[in-house]
């Protein structure tokens, strides 16, 4: 699983929607979208504050490992 889909998936789990996950880590709505389309990828500053966010490590949100 791509980190798209992970990205995707983890925020649903949590009922929450682009916006209110992107005020949580401090981007904006819109990167949230594209980070979900695969259109961008967000800076590891990001990836770490979303698997700290989530409590999942960066290799699970990356699709390195499955736990």
């Amino acid at each position: 699983m791509k980190f798209k889909e992970r990205l995707k998936e983890l925020r649903i789990e949590e009922g929450l929607s682009q916006k209110k996950l992107a005020e949580a880590i401090g981007s904006s709505q819109k990167a949230i979208d594209f980070w979900e389309k695969g259109i961008n990828e967000p800076k590891a500053s990001y990836i770490v504050s979303l698997a700290n966010f989530f409590n999942v490590s960066t290799d699970y949100l990356l699709g390195r490992t499955d736990d």
